[in-house]
């Protein structure tokens, strides 16, 4: 998915203000379904929900104004209940890396009580795991 850089997104020193990522790694996670067949919306109508319960991320350097950013997205594992994304933003421009992380979603009821992942969503996210293996 792509991002582009507005004066919004900066902070008094002209760089992409960090909280700013998580956003752009949340609209990317959400393309990332919507690509597969997958709508968030309609999961959610359906009573499956994927709060993020964890983000460990690497801020290797920083996004300026104007800056055309792609945030790319793939399945890092994948447990009965829980998958762990693995996520890279980079500058379209010079393909720099500037942000990687592994955020993990849990799959939730309405009352936020865990859930097995639907069959549907294990065997597509079974299949990507085995099409793009994650390293370490």
């Amino acid at each position: 998915m792509e991002v582009r850089i507005y004066y919004e997104d900066t902070d008094a020193g002209g760089v992409v203000y960090h909280s700013n990522y998580i956003s752009y790694m949340e609209r990317a996670r959400t393309e990332f379904l919507r690509g597969h067949g997958l709508s968030v919306r309609e999961m959610h109508d359906m009573g499956i929900i994927f709060p993020v319960v964890a983000i460990e991320a690497n801020f290797r350097a920083p996004a300026r104004l104007d800056d055309l950013l792609v945030v790319r997205t793939q399945i890092a594992t994948l447990k009965n209940s829980s998958f762990t994304v693995a996520q890279q933003v980079v500058r379209k421009e010079d393909d720099k890396l500037l942000v990687e992380a592994k955020v993990t979603l849990a799959c939730v009821s309405p009352e936020m009580k865990a859930r097995r992942l639907p069959n549907e969503i294990r065997e597509l996210f079974t299949r990507l795991l085995e099409e793009n293996p994650q390293e370490g």
